[in-house]
């Protein structure tokens, strides 16, 4: 059986089948740029800054001229020692669901072996373990309980939330998600919350 290798850093990816191939490899925060939608996607942008200053990214995107657009354009706007950069190698081919090759032929992400990918990993000096986080992850279940999502006062007290752990106010409930379970173990978000709402007229 494949046990997940786990990863500290958030890892960019391109498209959605490129996060789905890496989910099913990697155990890590894996944010998708959905090609050049990134450039214009303000809320994405802060996102991947919120991980960059964190654990630091990784960005895995193809290895064609869309691929290194996007990954320049984040070079450009990200301190470059927070980033490591992983390179997938030029392999000719198409993806299984396409009907054609890309335009320069090359496979992404998504159509790369499983072992390649690793490979790659290895090669950019990245650090993994096979420590599968077991512990509770945060649900939406969880946010909803907290008030946080669903509930009268949920999007003032998302603003709060937010606030207090230096976040952008326009998160969906998905990316806050993922941030929460990157930021804190199940315990230390339910005690973040108690401290922030619960705490606050006994300083």
């Amino acid at each position: 059986e494949f046990i997940l290798i786990h990863i500290e850093q958030a890892i960019i990816v391109e498209g959605k089948y490129d996060k789905i191939k890496l989910e099913s490899i990697i155990d890590a925060v894996i944010i998708q740029t959905n090609g050049f939608a990134v450039f214009k996607d303000n809320e994405k942008m802060a996102l991947i800054k919120h991980f960059a200053n964190t654990n630091g990214i990784i960005i895995l995107t193809d290895s064609d001229t869309a691929g290194f657009k996007i990954r320049n354009y984040l070079k450009g706007t990200i301190a470059n020692d927070k980033i490591t950069n992983v390179y997938i190698p030029d392999i000719f081919g198409k993806e299984k669901r396409k009907l054609k090759p890309s335009k320069e032929g090359k496979l992404g992400v998504e159509g790369i072996d499983k072992n390649i990918i690793i490979d790659a990993f290895i090669k950019a000096g990245i650090i993994f373990s096979d420590k599968v986080k077991t512990e509770n992850k945060i649900s939406r279940l969880d946010l909803y309980n907290d008030g946080f999502s669903g509930t009268e006062n949920s999007s003032q007290n998302r603003r709060i939330l937010l606030k207090y752990l230096n976040l952008p106010e326009l998160l969906t409930t998905a990316s806050l998600l993922e941030v929460l379970n990157s930021m804190f173990t199940y315990e230390e978000y339910k005690n973040t919350v108690q401290k922030i709402f619960y705490n606050r007229g006994d300083n």
